[in-house]
C-alpha cells in the first residue's frame, strides 16, 4: 500500500513538474539546468519495497524544473465559471426564538440575509481543508452516543469554494449533535 502512495505521488510530481514554462504537450521542459523527473517502474508481484521515499528516484529526490518558477495550481477550478462565487441557501426548522426559515450567505465578500454573515463566513473558511468535505455528513459507521439533541433541522444548499452544496443537518444523535455544533455561527445555536 505504501508503495503504491509513493508511486502515485511520483508521477503527480512528475505530472505537475512537466506543466513547467517551456514544457511541450506532457513532456518535461528541454531548458538547461532541468532535469525531468523519473518514475520507478512498475514492479511485479513477487517485488519488495526496501528503501524509503528517496529510493524511488535515481540519486534521491526530484528535482524542482526551475528555481524561482511556480508550478501551475493544483486546485481544480470550479465546476462551472458561474459557480465561482460561494453562496448558501440554509434553511432551519424546529429551533425557535426566532431562528427558523431561511437565509441566504454569500461570502468573499460577507453579505446576505444571514445576521451573521462575517463570523458565519470566517467559521467556513477555517473549517475548508483541500481534500475534504466541509458539509460531509457523518460516516455511516461512525459509533455516535445515543443523546437526542432536539427535533432542530438545517438544510444547507448552493456552491461553496466552487463546489455545489447539498447538505442536511440534524441533532438525532452525539454525530449529529457534534456537527451540528461545528458549524455555528452558520447555523444557529440550539442548545437547549
Amino acid at each position: 500500500m505504501l508503495r503504491r502512495l509513493l508511486l502515485t505521488a511520483a508521477v503527480s510530481a512528475a505530472t505537475a513538474l512537466s506543466w513547467a514554462p517551456g514544457a511541450t504537450a506532457g513532456t518535461p521542459s528541454d531548458a538547461p539546468g532541468v532535469s525531468p523527473v523519473p518514475v520507478a517502474p512498475p514492479a511485479g508481484p513477487a517485488a519488495v519495497f526496501t528503501g524509503g521515499p528517496s529510493s524511488l528516484f535515481p540519486g534521491g529526490v526530484p528535482v524542482p524544473a526551475r528555481a524561482g518558477t511556480a508550478l501551475p495550481s493544483l486546485m481544480p477550478p470550479p465546476a462551472r465559471p458561474d459557480d465561482s462565487a460561494d453562496r448558501l441557501t440554509v434553511t432551519v426548522d424546529g429551533v425557535g426564538g426566532g431562528a427558523d426559515g431561511t437565509l441566504e450567505l454569500e461570502c468573499h465578500p460577507a453579505g446576505g440575509t444571514h445576521p451573521h454573515a462575517a463570523e458565519a463566513c470566517d467559521r467556513l473558511d477555517r473549517m475548508t481543508t483541500w481534500g475534504k468535505d466541509t458539509f460531509a455528513p457523518v460516516p455511516p459507521d461512525a459509533l455516535c452516543t445515543m443523546v437526542y439533541g432536539g427535533p432542530a433541522t438545517a438544510h444547507v444548499t448552493g456552491t461553496w469554494a466552487g463546489r455545489p452544496v447539498d447538505a442536511r443537518y440534524d441533532r438525532s444523535n452525539g454525530c449529529e449533535i457534534s456537527r451540528w455544533n461545528a458549524l455555528a455561527p452558520v447555523l444557529p445555536d440550539a442548545r437547549a
